[in-house]
């Protein structure tokens, strides 16, 4: 498998998100490529590539839009993802009249910066804010909720936790295997405290990480991963990590979905912080999925999308639920 869409081109056409442009050629070549045209729903979905300057990077945006949405999705993704690794969640938000702004963070997917790499993890916050005020620019239908996978998670519960009681997001938080510290956590920061002085990354090590058994292929197959593990980045997570477990108790009540097979994050730590930041975040777990639950088998996520579906419901009466 290779892609029809040439990333180079595409991001050097893009206008800002604002302009709301329509599709180009490599554009449509980009979500066919992974499936975000979603040109088989009986009712229209309007969508378009865009960008936005913010702290030094060009952040590349997408917008779908359904007929008279009720209420706006943004949606984070994790490390050495991006914006179309998540057709899955975007089918799922479409089919509540969700409209959904995403964006590639810094250094991932179609946007600007070292590949995978961040100087410190403030840097997500400021792309975040950013993406708040080109949502306020195209007037995207409040309430807006919030979707973050792993480190897109990580990115969520910093705003909720620093930002919460302000936030222009007052809708549902979903937090799908969490980034608070990843699996194994100890030996990572040795590694780092020793390889840190001497290299700036590692190479990547693919691996299972859904049960879904077409998903690392593809990944192997994605124009769009990279390579390389940079250290500045962890680095950037150690730091943070010191600072989230410090944050003061928010009164903001998550929507959390943990696997029990996720053998990326330390699931059991964080959720025990989880529960000790927020105020009686609601827990799905689902037994034998691992960590990309974004991709994980039809059935796994059938059954979480069916928990969030209920609760996003519940929400839609209390929105600063």
């Amino acid at each position: 498998m290779s892609a029809t869409f040439d990333p180079d081109s595409l991001r050097s056409s893009l206008q800002p998100l604002l302009a709301a442009q329509p599709m180009s050629g490599q554009g449509l070549a980009y979500q066919r490529f992974y499936g975000l045209t979603f040109a088989e729903r009986a009712a229209p979905v309007r969508s378009w590539l865009g960008r936005f300057d913010i702290g030094g990077y060009q952040v590349v945006s997408q917008v779908w839009l359904p007929e008279q949405p009720v209420a706006t999705l943004f949606l984070i993704h994790g490390f050495y993802d991006h914006m179309g690794l998540y057709r899955h969640v975007i089918e799922w938000a479409l089919n509540q009249r969700f409209a959904v702004i995403a964006c590639d963070l810094p250094g991932h997917g179609l946007s600007s910066g070292a590949r995978a790499s961040i100087h410190d993890f403030a840097e997500y916050q400021e792309v975040l804010h950013a993406l708040f005020a080109e949502a306020m620019g195209l007037k995207l239908p409040q309430p807006w909720h919030l979707c973050g996978q792993s480190t897109g998670g990580a990115i969520v519960i910093d705003h909720l936790l620093n930002h919460g009681i302000d936030s222009p997001a007052q809708g549902q938080a979903i937090l799908l295997a969490p980034l608070i510290r990843p699996r194994a956590w100890g030996w990572s920061k040795l590694s780092y405290y020793l390889l840190n002085p001497f290299v700036k990354g590692i190479a990547r090590r693919f691996s299972e990480n859904s049960n879904d058994p077409a998903f690392l292929p593809f990944l192997l197959a994605d124009p769009l991963q990279p390579q390389r593990l940079p250290t500045a980045w962890v680095g950037a997570l150690a730091a943070w990590i010191k600072r989230i477990e410090a944050a003061p108790r928010s009164t903001r009540s998550p929507l959390i979905v943990q696997g029990d097979a996720d053998m990326t994050v330390d699931w059991g730590h964080n959720l025990e912080v989880l529960k000790d930041k927020f105020a009686q975040p609601q827990i799905l777990m689902l037994s034998g999925a691992r960590h990309h639950l974004a991709n994980e088998l039809p059935a796994m996520r059938e059954r979480y999308f069916a928990f969030l579906s209920e609760r996003m419901g519940q929400a839609r009466s209390s929105p600063n639920a």
